[in-house]
This record gives C-alpha cells, structure tokens and sequence, in this order.
C-alpha cells in the first residue's frame, strides 16, 4: 500500500474451454450421473484431457452404471469442441478409463465415525458420518458486491462468461472454446475505486485480425460486463502475444482441480489447497468449503461484519471438526468471540449435518465446474442463501 491508501489486486477466471476446466466439467459430469441415479454413491474422479485424449481415473464405489465414456464425449461437444481442425472434439477423442472402488479403510471412517467408535458420543444421525479425508477448508464473503464477493473475481468471471456467451451466440463467429480473463481492481483505503487493467485471452480462427478482434472484444465484452464508471484510465491487454489460434487440449493439458482459485475467491481468501470437482459431498474439501461459504456469507449479510473469513480443521473418520478459525480483518461489528458463539450454536459443522442442510446428494455439480463455485447469483445454490441472517442480527442485538 502506497501513501495514498491505493493498492492493486488481481483475480483470473477461465472460459469452460479452457483445458482445466474441460477436466472439470467431464468429473463433475461423471459424479451427477452417479448422484442422479445413486445419491449415496462414493465417487472421486480426475480426468486428464489433451491433444484427442481423455483419460478418466479415480475410485468410485455405487451401486448405478454410468457410461463414462458417453458423458465425457457429450460433456465436450457441449462446451463447444465440435470439429476436428479444433485438434480436439467429442466425437473422434479416444476415452481411456481406470476406475476402482473407495478404499475400505476410507470407507471404515465414513461409514461410522471415530465419535461412534469410541463412544464418546451418542449415536445420532449427524454422528454417524464421519470426514472423508482430512483437510483444512476457507470459507469468505465481503459486502463490496451484491454477491458478497471480492470484486476482482466477480468481474473476471463475468467477462469470462460473455465470452463464452458471444461465441455461443455467434455474436463474435469466429471466436473458439479456450478463453481467460484477467481483472485488476484498485483499491483506495480498502475500497474498490476503478478498474485499473483487464487482460483477455480469446482462442480464435486464423482468418481474424488481431485489430478487428481487439476492437470487438473491447465493445461486446468489456464495455458489456464491466460498469462505465469503473473504467476509468483502465489498460487493455487482448491477445497480448498477438495470436491464439492453438488453444483448449491441443495447446494444453488439462487436468481436474487445477484451477482452485479461480473456483473461490480469486486469491483475495486463502485456500485449503484441495479442489471440488470430481467429489462427491462426504469429501469435505468440497462440502465443507460450500459450508464455509455459506456461514461467511450469512454472517456478512447480518452485518456482523464487512468481512468474514472461516477456516474449519478436519481429520478422516471423525465427525466434528477439530478447529473452527473465525477473521473478521478488524471490519467486525460485533466482538468476534461473539460471532463465534453465533456460528456455534447456529451452523451444525458435521459432514451429514452439511449434506443434509445443503442438500448436497443431488447432481448439481456440472454447472458450476465453471466460472465458480460461489456468488453465483445466475444459479439457485443452496450455500449462496443468507436465510439466517436475520436471525443471526437479531442474536446478535443489531
């Protein structure tokens, strides 16, 4: 931070495209097939894309059949790679698998957590299911958009889903699936004042100029995503090398979970480390992070705080977890100790008790595999509500 209170941030997005995220889509395709069929299946699924290649591997354990090589073709002629001279598409990759069942001694911990074993509580339905790996888990929220989001990667996502959106449309013909964004805010004493850069990378036909290509995308993107006031004195970088006509997984391997924080909060919270797609809800690196979310977010739009941020400790086989870390970044309301009491007694942490408040056995996955998981107002997802933040502000006394 300068004298002046004026710092830059930086978050990226990615178009769903984009080889990580092609990754991403076929996983998450996979487990809501399985969902659909067997909500209690057990599925952990990587999937690796590159030049006419997708190779899926992992551990599912369900008692449904899904035809895994169908849903990773159908899952890439729908985002868009439809033509051979793409140098990949749905109907001529080759689908190599190499699936097992869940480990036994996963399952050992899951089934029945260590509070049941070891009788240290009684048995009751949230007790029952215990973490499906350790881990420790973020989640955020912040009031400087109506999403509750950081502002940097609410505008990356968004000009990375227009460009999706004008080459469906055809808007822009001769745009192609692989695509990023990249937006950098400034921010005067903590608040968002103007957006000082966007970078975007649009895979294209070789028949466009770069100048045709650079002037259109500035008019139909950027000036369609980003507010007017907010570009003031902004820099545009646009196909910056000049040319982007080799993309998606010609250019690039893809693998799934390679593009966490383009899934959260774009950098502006920490992060865990593990990724969500390709995981069934017993994996807490998914389920508690939807979790996390949703208690930030609540907290936030009770006005507790400007800024929530709450890290949550589990270990394999055991229900409740191990820490709950509350940082309000000095923006709280209320004394944090208080907000903690408020989480605690509101909010059950258990994995069953997320999956059932969630309702998180239930293919809804693929649609989010792309342009992120959380603040997405386009979506009815159950962990973006703020259903208890009225009371929360009662509780509270505000």
């Amino acid at each position: 931070m300068n004298r002046d209170g004026v710092v830059l941030f930086t978050s990226e997005s990615v178009t769903e495209g984009h080889p990580d995220k092609v990754s991403d889509q076929i996983s998450d395709a996979i487990l809501d097939a399985i969902m659909a069929e067997d909500p209690q299946g057990r599925v952990a699924v990587e999937t690796l894309v590159t030049t006419g290649l997708v190779l899926v591997a992992g551990e599912v354990t369900t008692q449904c059949y899904v035809d895994i090589p169908r849903i990773a073709r159908d899952t890439v002629k729908e985002i868009g790679y439809t033509r051979a001279k793409y140098g990949f598409d749905g109907d001529t990759c080759a689908v190599l698998t190499s699936i097992d069942e869940q480990s036994a001694d996963i399952a050992l911990g899951v089934n029945k957590s260590w509070e049941l074993k070891s009788g240290e509580e009684r048995e009751s339905i949230y007790n029952v299911t215990g973490a499906g790996d350790q881990g420790i888990i973020f989640g955020f929220a912040c009031n400087e958009t109506p999403e509750l989001m950081p502002l940097p990667i609410v505008l990356a996502h968004k000009l990375a889903l227009r460009l999706a959106w004008v080459r469906k449309e055809k808007i822009v013909d001769y745009l192609r699936p692989d695509g990023k964004s990249q937006v950098t805010v400034e921010y005067r004493n903590g608040k968002p004042s103007r957006v000082s850069a966007v970078v975007l990378a649009a895979q294209h036909s070789d028949e466009v100029s770069l100048e045709h290509l650079r002037q259109e995308l500035v008019e139909v993107v950027i000036k369609e995503v980003i507010p007017r006031e907010l570009l003031e004195g902004t820099k545009y970088y646009i196909n910056a090398t000049g040319r982007f006509v080799v993309g998606g997984p010609l250019g690039d391997t893809g693998l799934t979970g390679r593009k966490i924080i383009v899934d959260t909060y774009g950098g502006y919270s920490r992060h865990g480390g593990g990724c969500f797609s390709g995981k069934d809800p017993t994996k807490v690196d998914r389920s508690a992070s939807y979790m996390a979310r949703y208690v930030a977010k609540n907290v936030v739009a009770a006005g507790l705080t400007d800024k929530c941020e709450l890290e949550l400790a589990y270990a394999i086989g055991v229900a409740r977890p191990l820490s709950v870390f509350v940082e309000t970044f000095g923006t709280e309301k209320v004394a944090v100790e208080k907000i903690e009491q408020l989480i605690s007694e509101n909010f059950d942490l258990r994995p069953g008790a997320i999956i059932d408040h969630l309702r998180l056995r239930r293919p809804i996955y693929k649609q989010i595999a792309a342009y992120g998981h959380f603040g997405r107002e386009d979506l009815d997802l159950p962990w973006e509500k703020t259903d208890k933040a009225a009371l929360l502000r009662k509780q509270a006394g505000l």
